[in-house]
Formats: structure tokens, sequence, C-alpha cells
């Protein structure tokens, strides 16, 4: 799942791209890519994702890993990767996460096959191209390279890929339960560049936080009866008023030190005078009303101001001439860091107010993480990786408003941070979408920012 968890309106002002060379890994993360995408890697029958990590580890082997680093496991009908770069010193390991399952496609709805990669007019097309087989690729390519190289390391940094991230995440769960003793992680599956539309780079977004996915079903049961004789009570009114009382609570405004800092860069960059002075008043005062209101008729900023709760599904009835037995409505949350899963299912049962109206959570396999600090010195090596290519683009701290792989490790107290080197504009994004693509172009500029990352951090 690939989120930048700030949409910045309007023209922003930016360097233009500058021109990339290529770098000694380019060939290589783009013959894996392309390897990559042709791997079925989708739930359910069919999947190849125990195939693919098998591959991925005989191309580490082959570039230099022993076969002993390298472990592919499986579980269940998915799989995960550990991959070692061992270092000569004691300290606590630098992890990197990312995952190599993707989310189905119809060959049938899509212009081109989606599991047949194609380079077509400077873009590479098909499933996974960048959520998230083109960071998997490229950091692959990074690890060879610096193997090659001959980069010895100060510590160790570990490679964990994922099998099932866009499902359940048993693969994440069992990571997180076996690598937890680290200093941070880097997640390359989140954070990232964006672009404007005229391919000028605006911003660069470190993911240091991310809100709690969460389903609760609302459910009513009745007698019933024949809808010739209309009687009191009625699951579906008795929904619906739940319904109504929900959708006219507004959860309070809430900041961190991620979202304030975001808040507060973001500001700089906004044309519109009164966004923009919105969004200063509301890092300065969550409950700032009229701020929290400007932000909050804005799709692009809802989610960062704190917990969000909408109906998404509801059904209700058995026959078109009876009254309803039963009637239920699914509730997703996506709950600020720091606020208990807990907390907010009683606050949706305080709303409704109606003991006939249960109120149950329903399992997501999401699990609840704080917001991981800012480290300053961690910011200084990646936005000296980003300013080599693009010297004057803003490096802001962003919250994911969905769940990343992330989670489970903040959940086991490691600092976690999304840094995925893709810039693109928002119209080339199609991740989960039709004929998903990334520019070619920016391969070669990936392989040198994990790179150089890397080298810093793991010295």
């Amino acid at each position: 799942m690939r989120h930048l968890a700030i949409l910045l309106a309007g023209a922003l002002a930016a360097m233009p791209a500058q021109a990339q060379t290529g770098s000694p890994g380019e060939a290589q993360a783009l013959e894996l890519l392309k390897r990559g995408i042709a791997f079925r890697t989708v739930a359910g029958p069919g999947n190849q994702t125990f195939d693919y990590a098998t591959w991925l580890k005989a191309q580490l082997v082959a570039g230099g890993f022993s076969d002993a680093d390298v472990r592919v496991e499986k579980l269940g009908d998915t799989a995960y990767l550990v991959a070692r770069y061992r270092g000569t010193g004691k300290a606590k390991p630098i992890l990197i996460s990312g995952h190599m399952d993707v989310v189905e496609a119809k060959p049938a709805d899509w212009e081109r096959d989606p599991f047949t990669p194609v380079v077509e007019n400077g873009y590479l097309f098909g499933r996974g191209s960048s959520d998230n087989k083109f960071d998997v690729s490229t950091f692959v390519a990074s690890l060879i390279q610096l193997k090659r190289e001959g980069f010895k390391p100060g510590r160790d940094v570990i490679l964990l890929l994922s099998g099932d991230e866009e499902t359940n995440m048993k693969t994440t769960a069992a990571l997180a339960e076996q690598y937890h003793d680290a200093e941070l992680l880097l997640n390359i599956d989140g954070g990232g560049g964006d672009m404007d539309e005229a391919g000028k780079p605006v911003m660069f977004g470190v993911q240091g936080a991310e809100k709690t996915y969460a389903d609760f079903e609302l459910s009513v049961t009745s007698a019933g009866g024949h809808s010739s004789a209309p009687r009191k009570p009625n699951a579906i009114y008795q929904l619906a008023a739940a319904l109504q009382k929900i959708e006219a609570y507004e959860f309070p405004g809430q900041v961190n030190e991620i979202t304030k800092a975001s808040w507060l860069a973001t500001a700089t960059r906004t044309p519109d005078a009164k966004l923009a002075d919105a969004m200063r008043r509301f890092a300065a005062n969550p409950e700032d009303l009229e701020a929290r209101a400007t932000l909050r008729a804005d799709p692009g900023y809802v989610g960062q101001t704190g917990t969000t709760c909408v109906a998404t599904m509801a059904n209700a009835g058995h026959a078109t001439n009876a009254l309803p037995q039963r009637a239920t409505a699914n509730i997703n949350c996506r709950i600020f860091p720091g606020t208990p899963i807990a907390d907010v299912q009683a606050k949706l049962a305080a709303l409704v107010a109606d003991p006939a109206v249960k109120t149950t959570k329903v399992e997501s396999g999401s699990v609840p993480s704080d917001a991981s600090p800012l480290r300053p010195e961690l910011i200084k090596v990646i936005a000296k990786a980003v300013h080599a290519r693009f010297p004057d683009v803003p490096v802001v701290p962003v919250m994911s408003a969905g769940a990343t792989d992330s989670m489970w490790f903040r959940g086991r107290g490691v600092p976690s941070y999304g840094v995925s080197p893709l810039f693109m504009k928002s119209t080339d994004s199609f991740a989960h979408g039709l004929n998903e693509r990334i520019p070619v172009g920016e391969i070669a500029p990936a392989v040198t920012f994990y790179k150089r990352v890397i080298t810093e951090l793991a010295k």
C-alpha cells in the first residue's frame, strides 16, 4: 500500500528535475523489476510469492550474499524473505521492510496483460510495478551493488520482505516477532516524492506515523413479521437512527510531532491563503473549530486531522414482504496514532445510545501503533540523499491514513519510517488500479538513493 499522507494543493514552487545519468545497478534493477512483475504474487490459488522469493534469493546469492544469509520461509499460501548484510560491529541492526505480494488484477480489464511487463513511452506497465516491486527491485539491486563494491557496513542491514501486506499481514506479524531488537526500520513501501503536472518535484515525504485501521459492525435483530402489519421496533429504522448519530459526530482534532511538522511545512507552500492559515492554526490548536472545519472540508486533508469513522456497507431484511429480522452496517475507522481502538468502539456505542444496537469490532489484522519519534540524524541523511538529486525539495515528515507493514514494527517498539525514493505525478499513480505503471527514469535515481542512505546509516 503506497501513500503520501499530505496532498499538496495548487501549483507549488520547486526546482526542475535534474537529468539522471543512471547508476551501476540500473540495468539490473530494471531486469529484476520486469522479471518480478511476471510472478503472480496474488493471494489465493496460484499464488507465486514463494517462487518469487526463491528467485530473489538466487539473485542475492549470485550477487555475493552467502546462501545462509538469505532465508525464504513459507507461511500458509504465501512466504517471506530475510536477507542479512552482515556488518563489522555489534550495534543494533537497521531493518528494511517491503512486500512482494500485489493486489489482484483481471487481464480483461487492463489494456495490457497485468503480469506481462511492458515498457512503453518511458513507462513500465504491470501489476506491482509501483506497489511494491519497484522498491523491492531497486533495493535488492542496491544491496548487490554495495556487495560488489566491497562496502562493509558497521552494523547488520536486514532486508525483510513480507508476502501478504495487501491482505492479512501474517508474514509481517511473523517478521516483527522475530526482528524487533533494531535501531530503526526503513519501509520502502511508504513516503516518497510528489511531482506536479509539469514534472517538477514539490515534496519528499518521510512517513513517520500511520493511522490504525478498524472496522466495527452495528447490528440490530428483531422478531420480524408480515409487512402488512407494521410494528415497532423495526430493525432498519433502529439502524438508520444509529447511523445518523454517528454521521453527525466529529471526532476531536488531533496533532502529533509528525503531523504538526507536516501542517507547518505544507502551509508554507500552499497558495490558498485561507487554507494555509487554517493549517497553521490547526497545528497550534487542533480544537480551533474554524480551522478544523476548513481542513475537514477538503478530502485531501480530512484524514490528517484526527480519527475518522464512516459507514461503508449496510445490509438489512430478508424479503420484500416481511419486516426485517436483522439489519447491519459496517463502520470503517481510521484511528489517530495513540488512540486505543477500544476507546473508539466505546465512543460509537455511546453515540448510538441504544442497547438494541450492538457494536462489535470486526477482525481486520490491524494493530495500533504510536507515531515514531522524529530523528534529526535520520532526516538529515534522507534529505542529503534527496537533495543530491533535487537540491531545493523540502523533506517533510508525514502520516499515512492507511496501513503498511510499519505498524507491526512500531507496535513492537521499532521506530519506523517510510522512505521510498520514487517521485511521481499524481496522475501517474495507479497503484491498486488499472494499468499500474512507473516512469523507467526513476529506476537509476532510486538505486543511487538507497545506496547513499544505507552507506550513511550503516557505516
